[in-house]
């Protein structure tokens, strides 16, 4: 029974996300697209440099 509920509980939450998606205007929306976009460009760019452990 827990995990039922778990899984009610989590659908829940997704409805409950939906939702207060919906509620945002569209320059919330465009803004976080905006934001979010700038992020992925940002680590597709992004290069991880790898230094030797200095041992002492």
């Amino acid at each position: 029974m827990s995990l039922q509920k778990e899984v009610k509980t989590f659908d829940e939450a997704e409805l409950e996300l939906l939702k207060d998606a919906l509620k945002r205007t569209y320059k919330e929306r465009f803004e976080m697209a905006t934001r979010l976009y700038k992020i992925q460009q940002t680590m597709n760019k992004a290069t991880i440099l790898h230094k030797p452990l200095i041992k002492k």
